[in-house]
C-alpha cells in the first residue's frame, strides 16, 4: 500500500488520531436457499417474485444483504395481505397500497413506514421500468415524518473507563482492548470491524482498507495509539489464540475463528458493566456514535466526519451535529456566569 494514503486526522481529546482485492460479491439467498419464514405460505409467484426483485437490487443497485433482507421481508408481509384479498403483487394500485399502510402504520414507527415506502418504490419502478405496468401506483403515497432521534454516544471520560475495562494480560482481553482502541479511533460499523481481513490492514501507512454497505469500499485512518495496540495484538495475543491455526479476520476467538457482531456486543455489554455505564447507554454502534460527536464537539469538518463514516449521504451524518451541539449548550450552562 502507497504511504501517500489520506493525512491522519486528529482525533477527540489530543490523545489518539482517529493488499487483496475485494472478494466477488455472492448473491443474495432466494426463497429456496432460506429456512421456512412468512415466505413458506406464499403462492409460487409471489415466491418467484421476491427472487426476482432481491436479484434485480443486487445486481442493479449494490445493496447491503439487511437492505436486501429488510425489502424483502416487508414486500413478503405485502404479498400475504394481498393474497388474502385475491391480488398479486404486480397488479396492487393505488388503494391496494394505501389501504395497506393504513393499517401497517398502525403498529409500525416511522422508520419501518418509510423502509416499506422504500421497498415498493423501488419495486413498482422496476416494473414500470421493465413495462409490465403502465403507472406507479406509490406516485401519490407520503412519507411518514421523520421522528427527531439522536444517537446513543458516550463522553470521552466514559470512552476512557471503557477502554480501561478489559485485563490486556490475557489474550482474549489484550484482543477486547485492542478491538475497542480501533473502533473508536476510526468510527467503524462493528460488522466492518469483525470483518477486517489482515491484507486489509495497513500499518506502516496507518490506514485500514474497509468494505462498507453496499460493498463500497474505503481508506480509514487508523491512528498511532490503535495502530500501537493492534501490532500488539497481532504479534502478542493472535498468534495465542489462533494456536497455529489459519484466519483471514484479524480479530479472532480462541476456537481460531473470526469474531461475530453477536459475541462482540455481548463482549461490549460486559465491559460497560465493568466501566459502570448504564446500560441504556450502550449498544453495538455507541463507539461509532462517540468517535463522531467527538470529532465534531473538536472542531471536525462535518464532510470529513461523512466520509470517515462510509455515509452515501450527509444527511445522515448531520444528526451528530445535534449532539454535539447539545453538549455545547451543557459546557455552556455549566461554565458560563450567565449561563
Amino acid at each position: 500500500m502507497s504511504t501517500s494514503g489520506p493525512a491522519p486526522i486528529q482525533h477527540p481529546g489530543s490523545r489518539r488520531t482517529p493488499g487483496k482485492p475485494a472478494a466477488p460479491k455472492r448473491r443474495p439467498a432466494t426463497a429456496g436457499d432460506r429456512p421456512p419464514s412468512r415466505e413458506s405460505g406464499l403462492q409460487p409467484a409471489h415466491r418467484s417474485e421476491l427472487d426476482r426483485f432481491a436479484d434485480t437490487l443486487w445486481l442493479e443497485h449494490g445493496l447491503a444483504p439487511n437492505t436486501l433482507a429488510g425489502y424483502r421481508s416487508d414486500l413478503a408481509r405485502f404479498a400475504a395481505w394481498l393474497e388474502e384479498r385475491g391480488r398479486l403483487l404486480p397488479t396492487a394500485d393505488a388503494g391496494a397500497l394505501a389501504g395497506y399502510l393504513a393499517e401497517f402504520s398502525r403498529s409500525a414507527r416511522p422508520a419501518s413506514q418509510r423502509r416499506l415506502l422504500a421497498a415498493w418504490r423501488r419495486y413498482y419502478r422496476m416494473l414500470l421500468g421493465n413495462g409490465e405496468i403502465g403507472d406507479d401506483p406509490t406516485l401519490l403515497l407520503d412519507s411518514p415524518m421523520a421522528a427527531e432521534r439522536f444517537p446513543k454516544t458516550l463522553s470521552e471520560i466514559q470512552v476512557e473507563a471503557l477502554l480501561g475495562a478489559p485485563d490486556i494480560d490475557t489474550p482474549q482481553g489484550l484482543r477486547d482492548r485492542c478491538m475497542v482502541e480501533v473502533l473508536y479511533a476510526t468510527g467503524l460499523r462493528v460488522s466492518e470491524l469483525v470483518g477486517l481481513k489482515v491484507f486489509a490492514v495497513g500499518l506502516n501507512e496507518g490506514v485500514l482498507r474497509v468494505m462498507g454497505k453496499g460493498s463500497k469500499e474505503r481508506l480509514v485512518p487508523l491512528g498511532e495509539i490503535a495502530a500501537d495496540w493492534l501490532l500488539r495484538y497481532t504479534a502478542q495475543a493472535r498468534p495465542v489464540l489462533l494456536a497455529g491455526r489459519s484466519c483471514d479476520e484479524v480479530f479472532v476467538t480462541r476456537l481460531g475463528r473470526g469474531m461475530t457482531r453477536q459475541m462482540f456486543w455481548r463482549i461490549i455489554k460486559h465491559y460497560a458493566m465493568s466501566a459502570g455505564i448504564a446500560r441504556e447507554c450502550i449498544s453495538p454502534h455507541t463507539l461509532r456514535h462517540a468517535f463522531a460527536t467527538h470529532l465534531l464537539n473538536h472542531g471536525a469538518d462535518l464532510r470529513v466526519v461523512q466520509l470517515l463514516l462510509g455515509h452515501a449521504d450527509i444527511s445522515t451524518t448531520q444528526v451528530y451535529t445535534h449532539v454535539a451541539r447539545e453538549r455545547l449548550k451543557q459546557l455552556h450552562a455549566a461554565h458560563h456566569p450567565r449561563g
